[in-house]
């Protein structure tokens, strides 16, 4: 193949996979409303779109095995190709958490009110949105700087979680002392642990997506300056 036109191909790789982050970013909006506000058919969009993204994903992974199969690119080149596959891969699970995310949304929308999830979910989706754009230019400090954010995502998702937890526990204290009985408790608790279950799912699923962003950010540092400090 001649260089111009594998230059090309290397340039259109980069390309897709902004694109593809670009595609997963819209999915993973459409499934925080759709958590949100428990919209049966915003949840069954972003479900039953989710092989579109898969379908990308499998595209990319073709062109990356066709160009070190083929061209058997070294340095630079073959960091470009090995991080577009990884950070493909990455972007594939950022939308298969969408998916989760889409169906936790209770009957009346919102998860517990220890949660504040728009926020959480929002800014794990701004770190991938992150990522890829420092993948796009090749911006080895907003690699960083998406990774250093994860460490306060984590922190806030562990103190939802610990707040959900302890509510519910109060809550199961104070009705136990009020009432003296457990008539109806049976009906209430499993209301209750069923808020708890989609609230904690979430919580777990937009770290997940944090994480995600953080090994985007990774492979595109190790691909700009061959510095693996971020690969776990």
């Amino acid at each position: 193949m001649p260089r111009e036109n594998y230059q090309k191909r290397l340039d259109g790789l980069r390309r897709d996979v902004v694109v593809m982050g670009e595609f997963v970013r819209e999915r993973y909006d459409t499934a925080i409303e759709a958590a949100e506000t428990g919209d049966d058919d915003l949840a069954r969009e972003v479900i039953e779109g989710d092989h579109e993204i898969n379908d990308r994903y499998l595209e990319l992974e073709d062109e990356c095995t066709e160009l070190l199969a083929l061209q058997q690119p070294v340095a630079g080149d073959l960091r470009l190709v090995t991080a577009s596959f990884k950070i493909s891969t990455d972007l594939e699970r950022v939308g298969d958490l969408a998916t989760n995310l889409a169906g936790y949304g209770g009957p009346d929308g919102g998860f517990h009110p220890a949660v504040d999830f728009r926020n959480l979910a929002v800014d794990a989706g701004d770190m991938v949105a992150d990522a890829v754009a420092a993948y796009e230019m090749g911006d080895p400090e907003a690699c960083r700087t998406v990774a250093a954010r994860d460490d306060d995502l984590d922190e806030r998702c562990r103190r939802a979680s610990e707040a959900v937890v302890r509510d519910l526990l109060e809550a199961d204290r104070a009705r136990d002392a009020r009432n003296g009985t457990a008539e109806g408790k049976p009906d209430r608790l499993a209301a209750a642990l069923d808020d708890v279950s989609r609230s904690l799912l979430a919580i777990r699923d937009v770290e997940r997506v944090g994480d995600h962003a953080v090994n985007i950010a990774a492979r595109a540092l190790y691909m700009v300056e061959n510095d693996d400090e971020l690969i776990y």
